[in-house]
C-alpha cells in the first residue's frame, strides 16, 4: 500500500496480522526525502492501530534508537514501549541489536553508540516461538570440591542439543549497500525475527515499509506480507524488491 500508514492501516482487519517487523523514524534522525512527519501524534496512534490488527499470540518487533539533543538521550524508544503495554501488549522481550563494522559514531562525553533497541511486544502469550539455534553444542555439568579441598569443574556436551541464540543479535551493517534508503536495516534481522515469531502461511505486516526488507524476507520464507510505505520513490524500490523474491520463492 502506498500512502500514510495511519490512513491505509485502517483498511487492515482487526486480528488478522501475525507478525509486525517495522523500524520507525528515530526522533527525526532522517528526512526520508522531506516526508517525514513524526512524534507522538503519529506513533501513538500507530501503536494503537497495531494492537488492533494483531491477532490474539502475535507479535510486534519494533527496531528503534534514540536520538541525543543538547547532551542526553531522547528516551523516546522507551516511551513507545511503555505506551505499547498502556495499549494491550506484553513487553515480550527487550532485545539488542548490535551494529558490526559501525566505526566510531557519537559523542566525545559518552560512549559511542553501537546498538538499537529491538522492542517485541506481543498480543498475550506468542503463538509462534522458534528459537533459533547456534552451531554451539549446549553444554552441561558442574562443580565439585576433590578431597584435597580444590574445585575441579566438569563440563560435558548434551547429547543432540545446541545453544539458542541470546537477545543481543550481532549483524554488519551497510551490507546492502545497492538499496538507495537512509536507514535500512540487515536483511538476516528482518528474516530471523520472521522465522522465530511466525509460521509459513502467516501474514507479516511493516507499517514503515521503506526499502522493502521486510516484504523480501516475509515472500522468501512463505509468509503473507502487507506492506505500507508513504514515500513514492521508496515505495517502488520496495515493490521491485518485493517482486524480484516472489519470481525467486519455489513456494509460490
Amino acid at each position: 500500500m502506498q500512502g500514510d500508514c495511519l490512513e491505509r492501516m485502517k483498511e487492515i482487519g482487526g486480528g488478522s496480522v501475525d507478525l509486525t517487523v517495522t523500524s520507525p523514524p528515530y526522533d527525526n534522525l532522517r528526512t526520508y526525502n522531506g516526508s517525514l512527519d513524526w512524534g507522538e501524534h503519529v506513533w501513538k496512534p500507530v501503536l494503537q492501530e497495531l494492537f488492533r490488527v494483531t491477532k490474539q499470540g502475535g507479535v510486534v518487533v519494533w527496531v528503534v534508537g534514540d536520538a541525543t539533543i543538547k547532551g542526553s538521550e531522547t528516551g523516546t524508544s522507551f516511551k513507545q514501549a511503555l505506551f505499547a503495554k498502556e495499549c494491550g501488549f506484553n513487553l515480550h522481550d527487550t532485545m539488542i541489536y548490535e551494529k558490526a563494522g559501525t566505526g566510531a559514531c557519537g559523542s566525545n562525553y559518552a560512549y559511542w553508540q553501537a546498538f538499537e533497541y529491538m522492542f517485541v511486544f506481543s498480543k498475550g502469550r506468542p503463538n509462534a516461538v522458534n528459537r533459533i539455534e547456534t552451531n554451539k553444542p549446549c553444554v552441561g555439568g558442574g562443580s565439585r570440591i576433590k578431597k584435597d579441598g580444590s574445585k575441579k569443574t566438569e563440563k560435558r556436551n548434551i547429547d543432540g542439543k545446541k545453544q539458542k541464540l541470546n537477545n543481543i543479535w550481532r549483524f554488519a551493517v551497510g551490507a546492502e549497500r545497492d538499496i538507495n534508503h537512509p536507514a535500512k536495516f540487515p536483511e538476516k534481522l528482518a528474516n530471523d525475527h520472521i522465522i522465530s515469531w511466525s509460521n509459513e502461511g502467516d501474514t507479516v505486516l511493516d507499517p514503515f515499509m521503506g526499502s522493502g526488507t521486510t516484504g523480501k524476507m516475509a515472500v522468501l520464507n512463505g509468509r503473507d506480507f502487507i506492506g505500507i510505505e508513504k514515500d513514492l520513490d521508496y515505495f517502488n524500490i520496495a515493490l521491485t524488491r518485493i517482486e524480484e523474491a516472489i519470481a525467486a520463492n519455489k513456494h509460490l
